[in-house]
């Protein structure tokens, strides 16, 4: 069985905070805002927009904002780290004649950014996508499994009929990830490459 699993990026595979709350700290700086970028960093998961209206940023400020995020966030690629086990989990899949995908709802040349920067190798890469709204690629894909530390990866893994697997390396523990829909939670992606080989073990 060649399975095909796909990974959210912020908080799953990436450690955006450092960056997200320089290049926000910036941003706020530039429009003279009350945001605080290492407390909208701690919020990550849901798109751009909505995270700068749930810090109070006004409406019609909005699009410019975005625009000029997104400006600002290519400085900042460097100062990102992968978490830990991230490289090895995607080396797991790949080893076992798998097929790695990204899904993510960061903006997709931003996330591209990031996937060169640390020299994976993914077969598909979707950006702009959140939640449920992750469902058309993984179902487009024939996804087993999709991987995502944040709530709504694991209603996007339900809707697309995938195996959802939850990491806390977000902003949600255990019993938030399963309440949402994860079949199973890890503490982080170290964990990963030994469930995925028992996963295919029992799914072969």
């Amino acid at each position: 069985m060649t399975i095909t699993v796909g990974f959210d990026l912020d908080m799953t595979l990436i450690d955006s905070r450092p960056g997200v709350s320089l290049a926000i700290d910036t941003l706020a700086g530039e429009f003279d805002l009350p945001i605080v970028g290492s407390h909208f960093a701690a919020h990550l998961g849901p798109p751009l927009a909505t995270l700068l209206g749930d810090a109070g940023a006004p409406d019609d400020l909005i699009p410019h904002l975005v625009t000029r995020y997104r400006e600002l966030y290519p400085a900042v690629i460097t100062r990102i780290p992968a978490l830990p086990g991230a490289s090895a989990a995607l080396d797991a899949v790949r080893a076992g004649g798998g097929r790695a995908l990204v899904v993510t709802g960061k903006f997709e040349p931003h996330a591209r950014l990031h996937v060169d920067h640390f020299g994976w190798q993914v077969d598909r890469l979707a950006g702009d996508l959140w939640s449920t709204g992750k469902a058309d690629v993984l179902r487009a894909e024939s996804a087993h499994v999709f991987v995502g530390d944040h709530a709504g990866d694991m209603r996007g893994a339900k809707a697309a009929d995938a195996f959802a697997v939850g990491v806390t390396t977000g902003p949600y523990d255990a019993d938030g990830l399963r309440a949402a829909g994860a079949d199973v939670v890890l503490d982080d992606l170290v964990e990963f490459p030994s469930w995925l080989a028992e996963f295919a073990r029992t799914r072969g």
